[in-house]
């Protein structure tokens, strides 16, 4: 594809140089939002945002409608291709939050997967703009694959993928102090948690967690920001040794939009199936371990676990270092 003779190679020239270095990026991240509008459907339904066709297949489309139409105007470098493809996938993700579709936390986590794939992408397309004598065909065949496998894909089983996160903490408290922290904490201040990826990122606080013994039941109730509201059942009480939690969970534990839907705990893609935390006296204190079991159910799993694992691992590590510094307190 050669150079349009009436573009200088740094796109100035025609007193447009601005328009066209924006439009293609712009141009990718429409048809990003568009094809969001039509994977509007509610999970387990046909064209749904948490379907692999969407998720893996449509930052392709932006970054190939992207390079295709830069390189329409005049032949761009390697470098370009990637940048230009990442920057209308993050735009097209950002414009999904700024219109109301998504929610904070799916923004932050699409962000960069939709960035480095649509980046690969764009330097693919830059290829078979330079080798091919007819990239439109190519263009048009991948921006199909998404329409075409997001009326199937439905019909596909999830994976229920169950991994288990465990963090070790040494406290300089004996185990019945820890224990009191453990089941009841009351009065949770922002600066005590808040400092975790999963808050950050727009999960609401916890408030308090206490427990009570109720029916024949030790329940420990948790509450949040929002409104959320569920309770955790012991299912093995050791005291200042052991505790082993369940998940209950109500049909108003989550309030409308306080957790995206793509994330809700309990839901198709996530759940949390048990915590346990257990002490251990040493020598100058007590060795506080907690360990995490998790399901996540997506068809793209190899990210979802990944993005799982490393706010799973920082919530326990911020709730050690919670529950370390009231005891020690």
């Amino acid at each position: 594809m050669g150079r349009s003779s009436d573009v200088s190679p740094t796109g100035a020239g025609n007193g447009s140089s601005c328009f066209l270095w924006l439009w293609p990026i712009a141009l990718g991240a429409s048809t990003g939002l568009v094809l969001r509008i039509v994977f509007g459907g509610n999970t387990n339904e046909a064209f749904n945002a948490m379907m692999a066709s969407f998720t893996l297949l449509v930052p392709v489309v932006v970054g190939a409608v992207t390079v295709y139409s830069a390189e329409r105007i005049r032949r761009r470098s390697w470098a370009y291709y990637g940048w230009s493809a990442a920057l209308a996938n993050t735009l097209f993700v950002l414009g999904t939050f700024a219109i109301f579709i998504e929610g904070l936390i799916c923004t932050i986590l699409a962000v960069p997967l939709f960035a480095v794939i649509g980046a690969v992408a764009g330097v693919a397309t830059g290829a078979v703009c330079r080798r091919s004598g007819r990239p439109r065909r190519s263009v048009l065949s991948v921006a199909a694959l998404p329409l075409l496998l997001g009326g199937v894909e439905q019909h596909l089983p999830l994976p229920d993928t169950i991994d288990t996160v465990t963090r070790v903490r040494l406290v300089d408290a004996d185990p019945d102090r820890i224990w009191q922290a453990l089941t009841s904490a009351d009065d949770i201040r922002p600066e005590e948690i808040g400092s975790a990826w999963m808050y950050r990122i727009g999960v609401p606080l916890p408030l308090s967690a206490l427990t009570e013994e109720r029916n024949g039941e030790r329940v420990r109730h948790i509450e949040m920001g929002k409104g959320i509201r569920f309770d955790q059942v012991a299912v093995d009480w050791q005291p200042a040794r052991r505790v082993e939690w369940a998940y209950r969970f109500t049909a108003d534990s989550f309030p409308p939009r306080a957790l995206d839907d793509h994330v809700l705990i309990g839901g198709e893609h996530f759940d949390i199936l048990g915590t346990v935390y257990s002490l251990e006296p040493t020598e100058g204190g007590t060795r506080l371990t907690v360990r995490m079991t998790y399901r996540v159910s997506t068809h793209f799993n190899w990210y979802a676990r990944l993005v799982a694992r490393l706010l799973v691992g920082n919530f326990e590590e911020t709730a050690l270092e919670f529950y370390a510094r009231r005891a020690e307190g």
